[in-house]
């Protein structure tokens, strides 16, 4: 029987993987991949389908296409267990999976255990096809709404700030003056993270499109009609939107993996667990060695370097250590075919950037779309 590499989650960074192993397999290695889906939308465009700039289709790459080309096995499935020690993994559909090798990129899941009312009553944007099923109910109930719809957005990163204009856009488009949108976050201005003068830029243009923003304010409990903060006061919510952060899922640490304070796996400079170095994670799941933010920037960045990782340690080479950079270019889109951009203590905005984000989407998606065809290396990307 061939060794076996399992590859574990659809994310950004096993996406290069699998383009790798189209255009040069691993000889004397079978290959799987184990994702519960059989597509993977593309976080950076799922604002633009929102707003409604995308279809779906286009924010979307075809896993089993991509597995296909790269002669790798797609087991439909989510991962419920793991042993590393036994190199063995627990599947939803009941199989176990034996490995030699193992790769994580499954990304975060929704925090929702530590907030009363959550799991009954709000909307996540993890995982993103749940959103994506969930779309067209919710489109119906604003629609049918006479009087006024509360949207309320929980979290003022990135994340959120796209959503809630993007939701903006889309009312404007369709019609739906019914609907309010209300943006939460911990701090007194969105984007924390963020240089000051970039933050209130985007706290002008929320005000500027009727965007309600709530600084300063922690959501203590959901309610099926209402929103309480830890203040103690009290919101009207015909649905809550949470993008309040990642959390871990549990079976990493639960298998025996070594892992953050927050249940994330922590790995070398070369993408290697610390406690099995048989085993790489990448994307959010990872807890770098070099701590960096949750983001799909550096997802996408580690995929290389995950990929040349992975088929050196199939072929009993030393794999290379990598350090994420310290600056990453946030594109953060506005609605309206406008985007924020963010270098370091630098930002700027307008119509510009978002035809430059958009560039770069669209060429991060054909990339995938044609990686088994013979041609140069990964594109620059952000």
């Amino acid at each position: 029987m061939k060794p076996q590499l399992l590859l574990l989650g659809g994310g950004h960074a096993h996406v290069q993987v699998l383009a790798e192993l189209a255009r040069q397999p691993i000889p004397g290695w079978q290959v799987r991949l184990v994702t519960p889906y059989r597509r993977q939308i593309y976080s950076g465009m799922l604002p633009g389908w929102i707003a409604g700039h995308y279809p779906l289709d286009d924010c979307a790459i075809d896993l089993d296409v991509l597995a296909k080309q790269a002669g790798v096995e797609l087991l439909e499935t989510a991962c419920t267990g793991l042993d590393a020690d036994a190199k063995r993994l627990q599947c939803a559909n009941g199989e176990q999976l034996s490995f030699d090798r193992l790769s994580i990129d499954t990304g975060p899941v929704a925090a929702l255990q530590d907030l009363p009312g959550a799991v009954e009553h709000a909307l996540t944007i993890r995982p993103i096809e749940g959103f994506v099923a969930a779309w067209p109910a919710l489109v119906a109930r604003i629609a049918a709404r006479q009087d006024r719809f509360e949207l309320l957005l929980a979290g003022a990163g990135a994340a959120g700030v796209e959503l809630a204009f993007a939701f903006q856009q889309r009312a404007q488009t369709e019609g739906w003056r019914q609907l309010r949108i209300s943006l939460i976050g911990s701090a007194a201005l969105p984007l924390d993270g963020l240089p000051t003068a970039a933050r209130r830029s985007a706290l002008a243009l929320l005000k500027q499109r009727d965007i309600r923003w709530l600084g300063d304010s922690r959501v203590a409990r959901i309610a099926a009609d209402h929103v309480e903060l830890q203040s103690g006061a009290q919101l009207p919510a015909d649905l809550a939107l949470l993008l309040t952060g990642a959390a871990a899922p549990a079976w990493p640490r639960l298998g025996g993996l070594s892992t953050d304070e927050g249940g994330f796996i922590r790995v070398s400079p070369s993408l290697q667990s610390l406690s099995h170095p048989s085993i790489c994670a990448a994307g959010d799941v990872a807890a770098y060695a070099s701590a960096r933010p949750k983001s799909g920037v550096y997802a996408v960045r580690a995929g290389p370097v995950l990929a040349a990782n992975l088929r050196a340690l199939c072929e009993g080479r030393a794999p290379r250590d990598w350090t994420p950079q310290r600056r990453a270019l946030y594109l953060i889109s506005t609605g309206d075919r406008h985007a924020i951009a963010n270098w370091g203590p630098l930002h700027c905005s307008g119509a510009w950037v978002w035809r430059w984000k958009h560039r770069i989407d669209h060429s991060f998606m054909q990339r995938y779309r044609v990686a088994a065809a013979p041609g140069p290396g990964p594109h620059r990307q952000r």
